[in-house]
């Protein structure tokens, strides 16, 4: 888990298969049903207190909007655009557990 941005109205954490707990597994262990690894991205409106989580195309998707930021630094403004549009797809609350 990555925290890729933080700020007064938005926070975003990338989410990662668990890979490394893979290769500490010892050869007699007993081999585990295969899982599906796949990557998530969290994005946090703390204005309005809800959270999206975006995988498969989703985080296809936000990915390739990360990857133009790394080429082309956008403005702070220009990043809270874009995750104000996912902010639109929020529907779970936020619980502190």
């Amino acid at each position: 888990m990555n925290t890729l941005y933080d700020s007064e109205s938005f926070a975003v954490v990338h989410m990662q298969p668990d890979a490394a707990n893979a290769a500490l597994l010892a050869p007699a262990d007993p081999p585990r049903a295969p899982t599906l690894e796949r990557h998530g991205f969290e994005i946090v409106d703390k204005r309005s207190g809800k959270e999206v989580y975006l995988d498969g195309s989703w985080a296809e998707l936000f990915q390739q909007h990360i990857s133009a930021w790394q080429l082309n630094t956008p403005t702070q403004e220009e990043v809270e655009d874009t995750l104000e549009q996912y902010a639109g797809l929020a529907q779970n609350p936020v619980l502190v557990h």
